[in-house]
This record gives C-alpha cells, sequence and structure tokens, in this order.
C-alpha cells in the first residue's frame, strides 16, 4: 500500500510542476507594456532640454506632438491587452484542470495493463533473450526466401558464410557455388568456395578445392589465402620444400600487421619441424643424438640473443626434459621467465609447463 502512496504523491508533484506556470496570468510584454513609461520619459526630457535653451520653442512644440501621438498609441494598446488577459487565462485553467484528472487516470490505466510492483524482478538478460538476434530464425527466412527465388545471388553470398561458421560446410559450399554461378567469379568468392571445400573434407585441399584456389590466383597472383592453401596442399602432397618456399614468399609479400601472419609462421614451423624430424629419423641412431643434440644447442643459442620467443623458450624445455636433462630444463624455465617477466600469459604458459614436466619450481622460477 504504502509503495502506491509513493507513486500518487510523485504522479501529483510531477502534475503540479507541468501545470503551475498554466495557472498564472500570462503578464504582459515587457516591451509593449513599458512603452507609455519610456514615451512620458522623453516628454519630460523634452521639457529640461526647452528650459536648458536645447531646443527652441517651435522645435519643442513639434516633438510634444509627435511623443504625444505615441503615447496616446501606447495607451491605448495597453488598454486593449487588459480585458483580453481573463478569457485566456480561463481557458489555461480549464486545460489544468482537465490534464490534473486525466493524466494520473491514463498513468495509472498504463501501468495496470502493463505492470505491477508485485511482479518478481526479470534480469535484463531474461528480458532480452527474447530480443536477441536469432540465427536460427533468420537463415530459415534466408533459406524460405532462397526457395522462392534461387536466382538471387546475393542472398546465397549472404548465406554461404553463416553455414561455414555453423559448421555446415558442404550447405556452405554449395551456397558459395550458387553465388558464383550467378554472380560470377571473383578471387573472394573462389577462395572462399575452396576454403569451404576443404574444411567439408577435413582440412585436405583436394581436387575441387585446389582448382578453386588456382583460378583464384589467375585472376590475382597476391591473394594471400589462395596462396596460403595452395602451399598446404603442397605440403599435404609431401612437397615440404615447396610448400616451405611458397610460405617464406608469402611471409615475405605480407605487410607487417597482416592478421594471417602468425598462421602462416605457425604453419611454417610445423613444416620445418617436420622436415628436420624426418631428416633425423633416416640417420643411424648415434647420428640422430648429435642431431637433436645440435638443434636443442642450436635454439637455446638463438634464445639467448632473442629471449622474447615464448615458444621457442617452451620447446627448449621440453626438449631437455626428453633428453634427460632435467637440471637444463630448470635452468632454461627459470632464463626465461626473467626475459618474458612482463608478459604475464607466457609466464603463466611456462608455469603450467613446469607443472605439466615435474620440474617443481614455483610462480617466481624458484625450486619449491
Amino acid at each position: 500500500m504504502l509503495i502506491w502512496l509513493v507513486f500518487a504523491l510523485m504522479t501529483g508533484a510531477a502534475v503540479l510542476a507541468v501545470l503551475w506556470p498554466l495557472s498564472r496570468a500570462e503578464p504582459a510584454d515587457a516591451a509593449e507594456a513599458g512603452d507609455a513609461a519610456f514615451f512620458r520619459q522623453q516628454m519630460a526630457d523634452l521639457e529640461r532640454d526647452r528650459e536648458a535653451g536645447l531646443v527652441s520653442e517651435s522645435e519643442a512644440e513639434a516633438l510634444r506632438a509627435e511623443i504625444g501621438r505615441r503615447l496616446l498609441r501606447a495607451s491605448r494598446a495597453d488598454g486593449r491587452r487588459g480585458p483580453e488577459g481573463e478569457p485566456a487565462l480561463r481557458r489555461r485553467r480549464a486545460a489544468s484542470a482537465i490534464a490534473l484528472s486525466t493524466i494520473p487516470l491514463l498513468a495509472l490505466a498504463t501501468y495496470g495493463a502493463m505492470g505491477s510492483p508485485h511482479l518478481p524482478q526479470v534480469p535484463l538478460a531474461a528480458r532480452m533473450d527474447g530480443k536477441e538476434f536469432d540465427v536460427g530464425a533468420a537463415v530459415a527466412k534466408i533459406e524460405a526466401h532462397l526457395a522462392q527465388n534461387p536466382g538471387d545471388g546475393r542472398g546465397w553470398e549472404v548465406l554461404a558464410p553463416v553455414y561455414l561458421r555453423a559448421g555446415r560446410f558442404g550447405d556452405a559450399a554449395r551456397a558459395y557455388q550458387s553465388a558464383i554461378d550467378i554472380l560470377g567469379e571473383t578471387p573472394s568468392r573462389l577462395t572462399d568456395l575452396g576454403e569451404a571445400v576443404t574444411a567439408e573434407a577435413g582440412g585436405i585441399v583436394d581436387a575441387r578445392a585446389r582448382a578453386a584456389f588456382e583460378r583464384a590466383l589467375a585472376l590475382d597472383p597476391a591473394n594471400p589465402k589462395a596462396r596460403y592453401y595452395l602451399a598446404l596442399a603442397a605440403g599435404q602432397d609431401g612437397d615440404s620444400a615447396r610448400a616451405a618456399d611458397m610460405l617464406q614468399k608469402l611471409l615475405a609479400d605480407a605487410p607487417a600487421d597482416a592478421p594471417w601472419r602468425g598462421a602462416v609462421e605457425q604453419r611454417l614451423a610445423a613444416l620445418s619441424a617436420s622436415a628436420s624430424a624426418n631428416a633425423i629419423v633416416s640417420q643411424p641412431q648415434e647420428e640422430q643424438a648429435r642431431a637433436i643434440r645440435g638443434m636443442v644447442e642450436g635454439l637455446a643459442a638463438r634464445l639467448e640473443a632473442d629471449g622474447s620467443d615464448a615458444a621457442g623458450w617452451a620447446r627448449l624445455v621440453r626438449s631437455y626434459v626428453v633428453l634427460g636433462e632435467k637440471d637444463k630444463a630448470r635452468e632454461a624455465l627459470d632464463k626465461a621467465r626473467k626475459q618474458l617477466a612482463a608478459d604475464a600469459a607466457s609466464l603463466d604458459m611456462l608455469t603450467a609447463l613446469a607443472r605439466e614436466l615435474s620440474l617443481e619450481t614455483d610462480g617466481t622460477g624458484a625450486r619449491q
């Protein structure tokens, strides 16, 4: 009950604040109400100037007549404004009375229909659930539209990436193909098609995907996505040297801030590691051990020169553990933590690595 009383007081205060000015008589305009006083002051000033000899008698008489005419007009205007104020005031008061009675009633009726102080609270997230963009419903609408209008190439082009993000790779490939058939080939459409076909094949760049990437590269020889996937295809064919060469050229042509540089570098590192491992495995056991140790020592020397490579430190620590040299692994871990002290994410990664490899170090690199 108390809350209704509070609501009533708040409503009344709001209505009075709005209607109070309407209940007051509107003052006469300041400029017009002061006209008569102004002309009377002019008349007095004229008399002083005449007495002081600044104005001749004939001039004073002419000015007196002119000021008198203006004073008379101003007085008549004031007289006309006076009687008209009451009807206007009555109209404003009638409007105030109507508003005072109808506004609270309308507010109460609206609140009664749409809410109540006794209803439980509804969190914002729950209120927004029904208003969130429903991707499934949107896809269904686009699909229904395309079923009726299969020649809408833009519709297929909009739908294809949605399928791709949803993991519907086959549908994405078909949608991209439809867009190409209707709108024509572009490097972007062809590489998107090749990407969808590759995803459908489980990451294998098959003949259909390769044909799409090669066609895109023919239209745009610098296209980075086509170059990347064709390098991936070369690696899958067993030609690691050619794949690495293609990726290195792609990196050389890439802008420093290209968002895909990291993916290319990772693929290149994986190819390099695979090639090194294959070369080592093909050697006799003693030579394998020497080759592995040489790789580890080379990695350690590189990190001594530039210790900013967190992944390199992790490889070095793992390598020492594989070689059975845990003391060197702990030493490398300590150096890594010092080099990467300002990188919280890298420190967390190194701590997790230490636990995984049972190196028994705390968060600062000291032995427990």
